[in-house]
Parts: structure tokens; C-alpha cells; sequence
């Protein structure tokens, strides 16, 4: 009889253990400690889909060179001046490259920055007829030159050079966004600057790759 009732308060004690573990585990799921501490399924936790912008605009910057070339932007009215002009660098110099028949990469390349660089200005314009400034719509001078020399180049030969401008003008354009963050007061561009420095960085990004497989 004493045996029974000691296997009997046996269990008990491992059932309460067990239920106060589950509880627990509950509890921590409910409050996303566990999911934050180490998640083996690689979903993202709460707290790191709200850092996520801060984060992507961290690696951004970390990509900008504050000794590198900058288009101008003295003041607000410049920079969406700059920022236009840096737009259709990227869209027109894109349709060439596809006039001229860029293939794989390239043309995949070419398309994305048409979307991308369309929907930037869009973006753009609205905050400029806020503030009555006129943006351009073409390119700016020496993108022109650059334009007409690309002309003459077919095959590989204008892909790879494509690509490589690629390269150059994105890393210009976020230099110079970065740059001007740090300095303007202006709330609408402060936040056109954060969307837009990812994509930026993203092309560049892309640029390096992809030219890197030619």
C-alpha cells in the first residue's frame, strides 16, 4: 500500500513538472521571446521586419563613398534636379541598350532600370510640384556624349559597356543621396531619399554582379 501511494506521488510530481514546461513554452511562443532568440525555420521575427528598413538603409550607406564623385546638389532644388537627370541617364541609356539588341543579363538589367527609374520619377515629381520646381526630362550632357558613343557599339561589346556605365552611375547616384540626406531639413526628401537609397544600392549591386559574369 505504501509502495502504490509512492509511485502515485511520483507521478504526480513529473505530470506538474511536465504541464509547467508546456506552460512555459506557451508562454514564450505567445510572447515571440523564443521565435526572437533563434529561429530555425528562417522566418523573420517582429522586431526584425520593423528594423529591416534601418538595416537595408545602413548597408546603403555602407556602400556610399563620401570621397567619391557626387552629381550637384548644393541645395533642394538641385538635388531633385541631379536626381532627375540621374533617372533618365538610366532610362534612356536602358532603351538603347535595348534598341541595340542587348540580350540575357543586359536586357534583363535594361528592363529593371526602366521600371525602377520610371517609378522613382514619378515619385520625385510629385515632391517637386510641391515645392515648384521643374525637373529635367532627358539626360543631363555627358550622358548624351555617352549615349552617342554606345551608338556605335553592337553585341558584347555594348552590353559589357553598358553594364559598366551601370556600375559608375549608380554608385554616383548613391553617394550623392547619401550625402544630401545628411544635410537636407526637407521631410519629403529625407523620405524619398530612404525608399529609393535600396533600390539604388540594389542596382548597384546587381551592376557589379552582373558585369562581373561578362
Amino acid at each position: 500500500m505504501k509502495r502504490i501511494l509512492l509511485n502515485i506521488a511520483a507521478a504526480t510530481v513529473l505530470l506538474s513538472a511536465v504541464a509547467c514546461s508546456n506552460e512555459r513554452h506557451a508562454d514564450e511562443m505567445v510572447n515571440g521571446e523564443s521565435v526572437a532568440g533563434a529561429d530555425t525555420m528562417g522566418v523573420a521575427s517582429e522586431p526584425s521586419m520593423k528594423n529591416d528598413s534601418a538595416g537595408t538603409n545602413m548597408a546603403a550607406g555602407a556602400m556610399a563613398d563620401p570621397n567619391g564623385p557626387m552629381a550637384p546638389h548644393k541645395d533642394d532644388p538641385e538635388f531633385m534636379m541631379s536626381a532627375a537627370h540621374s533617372d533618365q541617364n538610366e532610362i534612356q541609356l536602358s532603351k538603347l541598350a535595348l534598341e541595340k539588341g542587348a540580350t540575357g543579363m543586359a536586357k534583363t538589367h535594361a528592363e529593371m532600370m526602366i521600371a525602377d527609374h520610371t517609378k522613382s520619377t514619378a515619385d520625385l515629381k510629385s515632391i517637386a510640384a510641391k515645392k515648384n520646381v521643374k525637373l529635367p526630362t532627358d539626360m543631363d550632357a555627358e550622358h548624351k556624349t555617352i549615349a552617342a558613343n554606345m551608338q556605335k557599339l553592337s553585341g558584347k561589346e555594348l552590353e559589357k559597356a553598358f553594364m559598366d556605365q551601370m556600375i559608375t552611375d549608380h554608385q554616383k547616384t548613391l553617394n550623392t543621396m547619401a550625402a544630401h540626406r545628411a544635410m537636407t531639413q526637407d521631410a519629403d526628401l529625407q523620405g524619398f531619399i530612404d525608399k529609393t537609397t535600396p533600390v539604388v544600392t540594389n542596382h548597384l549591386q546587381m551592376s557589379k554582379d552582373h558585369a562581373g559574369m561578362m
